[in-house]
C-alpha cells in the first residue's frame, strides 16, 4: 500500500497535464495568484512531489509556514517564487540585529537564488493573537531582518511584511469606515512606516466564511462566495461591491490611508473555504468551497482589482494545497485543502465553468486549497466586511 500512494499521486499529476493539453490551463496567465503550502499532517507528500504538483496546475506562487530546507532545496531551479515564514516565537530573539543576520545568512541565502525566495513574513497574526508581549517584538524584528538583508545584498529581490487578521481593524463596513482597532494605534504606524520605506504590502488573511457563519441569517450567501448578487454601495464613496473580499480588503487601505498611508498595497496572503466543518460551522460544505475557490480563479484570471483600486490587479494566495490532518481546533481546520494528501482531489474547482457563468455545483477537474500551521480566529463581522 506504501508504493501505490506514490503512483496514485503521480497519475493525478498526470492529470493535470492532460487538462493543460485539453485546453483547461486555468492558470496559465495568472501572475497574481497564489497558495499556501502548510504541512501540519503526518502523512502529506514529500516537497518533490509537491512541486511536481504546482508545476502541473501552473501555479508560481507559493508561501510556506517555516523556512523547512527540504522544501527550501526541493523548489531550488523552478519557478516557483516561494515566501518564507519567521515563526512567532522567534521574534524576539530576532529583534537582535546580529541574531537577525545570522537567521538570514543560515536559513535564507545558501537558498537563494536557486530557490525564488521574494518574501519573508515575520509572524503570522501578531496584532491580534494572545500573546501581547509579541507585539511590541514585530517592528524591531522586521527592521532587523530587513537591515540583513542590506548587508548581505538581498534587500531588493526579497520584501519582509506580515500576515494580519481582519480582526485588526475595528470597523470593516462599510469599506470607507475602515479603521485599526484603537489599541494598535500605537505600533500601526510604526509599521506602516516600515512598509512604506521598504516598498512592502501590507498583507492581510481575510475569511469571507466566518463572517457568513456567524451571520448566516443576514449575510447573503452569494455575497460571499463570489457569485451574481445585487451586492451594496458603500453610501460614503459611491463604490459598488458584488463581494465580501474585495470590500474587507479595501476597508484596510481606508484604514491606512486615515493614518497617512493609503499608498500602501494590500495583498491578501490567506483567503478560502473549509470543505467541511462541525454542525455548528454552518455553510462549510465541499459546494460551497468549490464555489468560493472556483469563482476566486475566475476574477485572478481577469487579473481584477478592487472597487477602491480597479486598475491595480489584487494578488491572492489560496488557503489550502493540502488537507491537514494534525491541525488543531474545529473540524474546518484540517479541511480547507484542494487536495488530499494522496494528491486526489478534495473537491472540484470546476475549471471548465471558469468562462462568464457561475455554476453552483462542482464539475470534473482540479482544485486549489490552502491550509496553515496558524489557527484561524472567527469574527463577529456584519454584512460587507
Amino acid at each position: 500500500m506504501a508504493n501505490l500512494l506514490p503512483k496514485i499521486f503521480m497519475l493525478h499529476i498526470l492529470l493535470g497535464f492532460v487538462l493543460t493539453l485539453s485546453g483547461f490551463d486555468f492558470l496559465q496567465r495568472v501572475e497574481s495568484l497564489g497558495i499556501n503550502y502548510g504541512q501540519v499532517g503526518n502523512n502529506l507528500p514529500p516537497p518533490e512531489k509537491v512541486l511536481d504538483l504546482l508545476r502541473a496546475l501552473k501555479l508560481t506562487k507559493a508561501r510556506i509556514y517555516d523556512t523547512n530546507p527540504q522544501v527550501l532545496t526541493a523548489f531550488a531551479n523552478s519557478s516557483i517564487e516561494l515566501i518564507v515564514t519567521v515563526e512567532n516565537e522567534m521574534l524576539a530573539t530576532l529583534m537582535d540585529p546580529n541574531q537577525a543576520l545570522q537567521w538570514v545568512y543560515t536559513r535564507i541565502r545558501p537558498y537563494f537564488p536557486a530557490t525564488r525566495i521574494t518574501g519573508i513574513a515575520v509572524g503570522n497574526e501578531v496584532f491580534t493573537g494572545d500573546d501581547t508581549t509579541l507585539i511590541t517584538y514585530l517592528v524591531p524584528a522586521m527592521v532587523s531582518i530587513h537591515a540583513a538583508l542590506v548587508r548581505l545584498g538581498l534587500d531588493q529581490f526579497i520584501q519582509v511584511s506580515t500576515p494580519n487578521n481582519l480582526a485588526v481593524l475595528q470597523e470593516s463596513f462599510p469599506p470607507s469606515a475602515g479603521c485599526f482597532r484603537a489599541e494598535l494605534n500605537g505600533i500601526m504606524p510604526q509599521f506602516l512606516q516600515f512598509l512604506a520605506t521598504t516598498k512592502a504590502p501590507f498583507w492581510i488573511n481575510a475569511y469571507p466564511y466566518f463572517a457568513y457563519k456567524d451571520n448566516p441569517e443576514k449575510i447573503p450567501l452569494d455575497y460571499v462566495l463570489f457569485n451574481p448578487n445585487s451586492g451594496m454601495v458603500d453610501l460614503n464613496t459611491k463604490l459598488h461591491y458584488d463581494n465580501m473580499l474585495y470590500a474587507q480588503v479595501d476597508a484596510v487601505t481606508f484604514a491606512m490611508a486615515k493614518m497617512g498611508y493609503g499608498g500602501l498595497e494590500v495583498r491578501v496572503s490567506e483567503t478560502g473555504w473549509p470543505s467541511r466543518g462541525d454542525p455548528n460551522e454552518i455553510g462549510a460544505t465541499l459546494e460551497n468551497a468549490a464555489i468560493y475557490n472556483r469563482n476566486i480563479l475566475r476574477r485572478q484570471l481577469a487579473n481584477e482589482g478592487t472597487p477602491l483600486r480597479p486598475k491595480t490587479r489584487l494578488e491572492i494566495y489560496v488557503f489550502a494545497l493540502f488537507n491537514e490532518d494534525m491541525k488543531p481546533g474545529p473540524t474546518s481546520e484540517r479541511n480547507y485543502g484542494l487536495f488530499q494528501p494522496d494528491g486526489t482531489m478534495a473537491y472540484n474547482v470546476g475549471l471548465s465553468a471558469l468562462s462568464t457563468t457561475t455554476t453552483t455545483s462542482s464539475t470534473s477537474l482540479p482544485s486549489i486549497s490552502l491550509t496553515s500551521d496558524a489557527t484561524r480566529e472567527d469574527h463577529n463581522t456584519p454584512f460587507g466586511t
